[in-house]
């Protein structure tokens, strides 16, 4: 079943963020997706996630798509000007990719090439309105397309960030809607309590949200988010749990799989697994769901 057909039904959805190599070496990402095949509902593929240079999210989609599985093709504001974006969105849909995201794209200064200039012609509202646009047949000048996509569009929502009231996270979440925006994914989640204030604020029965569960692979992995990430709230029972097992990957990835549970029990619309880099985890994080 098709990614836009489960959430129209109401079924609970499961991503998988599969990072493009940095190189053209794609038999790893390949294999790692046939392996849960079937399991996943549709693969993420980030578009350099944290400004670090790697195959773009568009060619790693095709490949992907090639082999026969679904694809989220992420569309960001800092690589590209108006006109690139808006002819990639469309050589995606002539490419049989209906899935994209749009995100704002982290700063070059995360990343591994300093020196890159960040474009930003267009902000993250301006993309999702240049996206409805082309699905209305139109771009961005006004002239009129010779065939126009279909997208089921996604964005990000800054649920449980730090430093920022639910009522502005709604706000800034309903302006994402009105552009076009049908579903959002949130930043990882380890606790229900770090979004519960944004949560009695959302009917999730009309929004799609999809929280992030992200698979730590470590005790210093976890305590580096809780100390530095603030947008990731990790509770110190957490902490103490991966602390005291013998077998600290396995844990992780025991906690991984009881998040996605919980999850679906409260009514979410799904959620997106990421393991940057451990996608080889996938089989076993799934078998326990």
């Amino acid at each position: 079943m098709h990614l836009k057909s489960k959430f129209e039904q109401g079924e609970f959805a499961i991503l998988a963020e599969i990072e493009p190599p940095k190189g053209v070496e794609i038999s790893t990402m390949v294999t790692n997706t046939m392996r849960v095949k079937g399991m996943v509902d549709a693969f993420l593929v980030p578009e350099m996630s944290n400004a670090v240079m790697r195959m773009s999210s568009l060619g790693g989609a095709m490949i992907l798509h090639g082999k026969g599985m679904e694809t989220v093709t992420q569309f960001n504001c800092r690589d590209r000007n108006r006109i690139a974006l808006q002819a990639d969105l469309l050589a995606a849909y002539g490419c049989g990719i209906t899935n994209v995201m749009a995100v704002a794209g982290e700063d070059p200064s995360f990343g591994d090439h300093h020196q890159a200039r960040s474009v930003y012609d267009i902000d993250l509202l301006e993309l999702l309105q240049a996206i409805k646009g082309l699905q209305q047949g139109k771009d961005m000048a006004g002239i009129e397309l010779s065939g126009s996509p279909d997208f089921l569009v996604g964005s990000t929502v800054d649920a449980g960030a730090k430093g920022k009231s639910p009522e502005l996270v709604l706000e800034e979440m309903n302006k994402k809607i009105e552009a076009g925006a049908q579903f959002f994914i949130t930043p990882p989640l380890f606790d229900l309590s770090a979004i519960e204030l944004f949560f009695k604020r959302v009917d999730i029965d009309k929004v799609k949200i999809i929280p992030t569960v992200l698979l730590l692979k470590s005790l210093g992995m976890a305590r580096y988010i809780m100390r530095n990430v603030d947008h990731v709230y990790i509770p110190d029972s957490l902490i103490k749990r991966i602390q005291k097992s013998p077998e600290k990957v396995r844990e992780c990835i025991q906690i991984t799989s009881e998040m996605v549970t919980t999850l679906k029990q409260e009514g979410f619309s799904g959620v997106l697994l990421a393991t940057i880099g451990w996608e080889h985890k996938l089989p076993e994080i799934l078998e326990k769901i």
